[in-house]
């Protein structure tokens, strides 16, 4: 299947896309049809803050339509930020969708976690990742608008300070003690802060999960029709 993904939003984020997928195809001896167009971050943001849905659908759609030319089966939106838009674009998509968010849920009930602390963008943390957690209950930070814009202020400089790393952290924990199983990176840039480091508590990389299935549809494992959210007509 060719992969057709929605890059720039934030760059680090898209680099981490890449080299997963290419690494998990690569491990398994196939070979990856992939075809990358990259988005502008700053209209997200800008898009996203002012919760300009019809804007950045359109901006969504146009990108769309240039991976459909280039063949892609598929469009991935590789942000879970830039999923605040996801119903507006579904009706303007050439191609399929395969959501980041989907996923989640029913992995969190098959690893036995009920609650979830997320990090993420203001919008992915004040929505509970949009209200599509049925089966899990979900918390976010006291002062969702500060650990907003840390996200953000990472996610478009990719890269991280240590002081910015040290709050997530603490952000985190305070997450568990507020009675999260689990903190969940439902921000596809929060590699750069965790990178695999032992923090002491559970953590869930959203992106892992989100590749996992695209790896399964690359390699014929998933039905595209089984998880795709919107069907070209």
């Amino acid at each position: 299947m060719h992969l057709g993904l929605i890059g720039g939003i934030g760059p680090a984020s898209t680099v981490v896309y890449y080299q997963k997928l290419t690494a998990a195809l690569r491990a398994l001896g196939q070979p990856l049809e992939l075809t990358l167009v990259n988005a502008d971050a700053n209209v997200l943001v800008k898009n996203n803050l002012a919760d300009d849905r019809a804007a950045q659908a359109e901006v969504y759609a146009g990108l769309i339509d240039r991976l459909n030319a280039a063949g892609a089966d598929c469009a991935v939106i590789t942000s879970l930020g830039g999923h605040f838009c996801i119903n507006e674009t579904l009706p303007l998509s050439a191609l399929p969708l395969i959501s980041g968010v989907t996923p989640l849920d029913g992995y969190f009930v098959q690893q036995g976690i009920k609650t979830v602390g997320l990090l993420g963008t203001a919008v992915v943390m004040r929505t509970k990742l949009y209200g599509q957690l049925g089966n899990t209950a979900a918390i976010a930070p006291d002062d969702i608008t500060s650990a907003g814009q840390t996200y953000l202020d990472m996610a478009l400089s990719s890269t991280c300070t240590d002081a910015q790393r040290a709050y997530f952290f603490e952000q985190g924990q305070k997450l568990m003690k507020a009675g999260a199983d689990a903190v969940v990176l439902a921000g596809t840039d929060l590699n750069l802060a965790f990178d695999g480091r032992d923090v002491g508590y559970p953590v869930i990389d959203a992106l892992d999960i989100h590749i996992d299935l695209l790896v399964k549809l690359a390699t014929g494992q998933a039905d595209l029709n089984e998880h795709a959210l919107g069907q070209t007509t």
